[in-house]
């Protein structure tokens, strides 16, 4: 065949272009496993990041499970389940199982966050210490906000300003409120916006609010009534000055 004609021209490009493409695909095919597996030790850092525990072995510290709505542990999820559920969390949310995350030295327990910024996707972990309403760590990320505005939600020092907050008033769950031009001090349930990201930000606040209300029914299903504390405490009482 004439390798200056029209048709050999065109024969070679095409089979140059799908060899290329099947190349390509087998790379990608054969990357996925490891991909995966970075991915998985991501998240799995992000989780003791928000546990405050970055130097643990997330093997010998994490319990994770998966709770329905009513707050009890779904039989049958592994932990390695519930860490798969993390690859398609709203899909999990959206069919009634919410992956937990408990510290077994401290009884922190950490939740994960999906939602929406301004351009994409945004999602995170917060962590409850063991009265399940105060805060004691959160890590959130991005996939596309803006450098410098949205893309600070996932700052030391915005991240920071949740921690000792709470998330129930009495025993209504509040979550956190982020405050456009500064919360007032000493607000328990409020912290300062980011100047410049009100889109993202108020995305934020809707992911909290909406994600943690999946856990309500869990976090007070494992928290003692403030009246039943009490009466312990009343009764370990009479009975010491007995």
């Amino acid at each position: 065949m004439n390798k200056n004609s029209n048709t050999y021209i065109i024969i070679y490009t095409v089979v140059m272009v799908v060899l290329v493409a099947v190349l390509l695909s087998v790379t990608a095919l054969s990357l996925q496993p490891l991909q995966k597996e970075n991915e998985l030790g991501a998240k799995k850092t992000a989780i003791l990041e928000a546990m405050g525990a970055q130097e643990a072995d997330y093997a010998s510290v994490v319990k994770a499970y998966a709770v329905d709505a009513e707050g009890n542990t779904i039989e049958g999820v592994t932990a390695d389940d519930a860490l798969q559920m993390l690859f398609g969390l709203k899909g999990a949310f959206d069919a009634g199982t919410y992956p937990v995350f408990e510290n077994v030295e401290n009884g922190y327990v950490v939740v994960p966050l999906t939602g929406k910024g301004l351009w994409d996707d945004i999602w995170g972990y917060i962590a409850l210490d063991k009265d399940k309403n105060t805060i004691k760590g959160i890590v959130l990320d991005h996939a596309g906000e803006t450098p410098g505005l949205g893309a600070e939600i996932k700052t030391d020092k915005f991240e920071g300003s949740f921690v000792g907050k709470t998330i129930y008033e009495g025993s209504d769950l509040v979550s956190i409120e982020i405050v456009k031009g500064g919360a007032p001090e000493g607000a328990p349930h409020a912290i300062d916006a980011l100047s410049g990201a009100t889109k993202t930000v108020q995305g934020v606040q809707a992911m909290l609010k909406t994600c943690l209300s999946y856990y309500d029914a869990f976090f007070k299903s494992k928290v003692a009534p403030a009246e039943e504390v009490e009466t312990e405490c009343n009764t370990e009482n009479t009975e010491s000055n007995e």
